[in-house]
Order: structure tokens, then C-alpha cells, then sequence
């Protein structure tokens, strides 16, 4: 053939070993791609896998080519359902003011936390799941998970933030007009560590779009794709989910695709090179 085509052969062996290793990288590229999509259980389409590509083994590569490969092996991106609020605000609590005005930018940890409850249903009947998050990194920095929607749900979840994060006095603390945020007790505790209280406008759901959001995301990564079968294997992956995967892994396309830990240490380790 290289006599007939005039090529001299050594150039065609060259071709012919590029070729193979060409394949073999081709072949490392699609199993890098289905560990990424898998560890991010099922949700991360071609830009997160890109992001995560460079960010995890330094290889830039085009949204066209791994859309081809998740095409190739069949990679499906979970379909997502819309979240329902869940709020009751028929009560005849004193309400707070919308302080907080829909700006979830936050340009210090500690400036602002949003919070919220959703219902986990299991095989043993409903769980209650009350989050505290941190707007500058978008981090669930409390949490708590009951039987029952007490007032002590979102105090227990507000104490957790405030043991671990130790925020200073005229933290902003916004969530939406459910009797638990509205009760005496939890006013209480406001007032104790110096937090200013806000409050979104009846039935705007948009007022309180961040917390909103990380339930949308619990729900179609996690609750949507398994059965509870107990409350406390709820329990246990609910932990998972906030505390290793959500918190510590999960990309986050407001914080430039790094997960919310990640964001804070980088930005820590800059402000300090900033003061040295």
C-alpha cells in the first residue's frame, strides 16, 4: 500500500502509533467524563463537566466534544421537576419587613443568611428539613430535620449556623412569613444574638429565590431519584447530600462553578496574601 500510494513507510508507522495513542487518550477522556457525571449524581451537563475537567485534572476541552461523549455513552442530565412551595402564612404573628429587598449578594461571610423548610416524605411518614444559608458562598451553614414543623426546627437549624459561624451582630436574616420565623421564641433568639429579621411579601416566592433554590436542587438530586424507605436512612443521606456533596463538591454556577467551601478558602487565602 505504501509502494502503490508512494508514502514512505516509516511516516505510516508514526500514523498508524499516533492513531493508537490518540484512541487510548479518547478512552480515558469518556471514563473521565462518566466519573465526573456520576459523581455528580447524574446532574452535570457539559459546562459543569467541563469546569470540572479543568479544575480536577487540568484538561480543556470543548462543550462540543464531551456532549458528543455523553451522547455516545448515553449520559442522560436528570430531568428536573418544578418545586412547590410549601409555605403556610395564615397567622396573626407580627411580620418583618422585606429588609433584605430580593439582594443576594453578600460581599463578606456572615453579611447575610436566608432561610427556609421543606417536607422529605419517607416510608415512615413526613420529615421536616429547616436549612440556614450563607449568601456570600451559598453554603447551608445550619440545618435541622424533625418530625414535626415546631418552632424548635428553625431554631435548632438558626443555633447550628450561629455555633459554627459565630456571625457578628446586624447579621441580616431573611426567610419567608411562616409562623415558625414569626413566633415569640424565635424572635427571641434573634434578638439575643443581634440578628435583624426580614421577611418576604406574601406569596412571593421570588423574594426568597436562594433558599427556594437549594430545595429544588435536594429535590431533583436526591429525593426525587430514591425512595426512604425509614426516617432514618432519610436522615443519614440528607447529611451526605449538605455536608459532603452540596457543601464540599457540588459545582455552583454563581460562585464561577466552585463548590461552596472552595470558594471560601480561595477567597480566605486572597484576602490573606491581600493583608501580608
Amino acid at each position: 500500500m505504501c509502494k502503490i500510494l508512494k508514502v514512505n513507510r516509516a511516516s505510516y508507522y508514526h500514523w498508524v502509533k499516533a492513531g493508537c495513542i490518540v484512541k487510548k487518550v479518547d478512552i480515558q477522556l469518556n471514563e473521565l467524563v462518566k466519573s465526573i457525571f456520576v459523581f455528580g449524581r447524574n446532574n452535570y451537563g457539559s459546562r459543569r463537566i467541563q469546569d470540572k475537567l479543568k479544575e480536577l485534572y487540568g484538561l480543556i476541552v470543548s462543550r462540543r466534544r464531551i456532549s458528543t461523549i455523553m451522547k455516545d455513552l448515553n449520559l442522560k442530565v436528570n430531568i428536573k421537576r418544578r418545586y412547590k412551595n410549601t409555605t403556610d402564612s395564615n397567622h396573626n404573628l407580627p411580620i418583618a419587613p422585606n429588609i433584605l429587598n430580593r439582594d443576594f449578594y453578600a460581599s463578606n461571610p456572615n453579611e447575610k443568611y436566608v432561610g427556609d423548610i421543606t417536607y422529605i416524605p419517607t416510608g415512615e411518614g413526613w420529615l421536616y428539613l429547616a436549612t440556614v444559608i450563607d449568601l456570600y458562598s451559598r453554603k447551608v451553614v445550619g440545618w435541622s430535620i424533625d418530625d414535626s414543623m415546631k418552632v424548635s426546627l428553625v431554631n435548632d437549624a438558626l443555633d447550628m449556623a450561629i455555633k459554627h459561624r459565630n456571625p457578628p451582630k446586624g447579621l441580616i436574616w431573611h426567610t419567608d412569613r411562616g409562623s415558625q420565623y414569626a413566633s415569640y421564641s424565635h424572635k427571641d433568639l434573634l434578638q439575643k444574638y443581634g440578628i435583624i429579621q426580614s421577611m418576604s411579601r406574601k406569596g412571593n416566592c421570588w423574594d426568597n429565590a436562594v433558599a427556594e433554590s437549594f430545595f429544588k436542587s435536594l429535590k431533583n438530586e436526591l429525593i426525587y431519584q430514591k425512595y426512604f424507605y425509614t426516617k432514618k436512612q432519610a436522615k443519614q443521606e440528607i447529611f451526605e447530600y449538605i455536608e459532603f456533596y452540596y457543601n464540599r463538591t457540588r459545582s455552583h454556577s454563581y460562585l464561577g462553578n466552585l463548590s461552596p467551601v472552595r470558594f471560601e478558602e480561595i477567597n480566605l487565602m486572597l484576602q490573606n496574601e491581600i493583608a501580608a
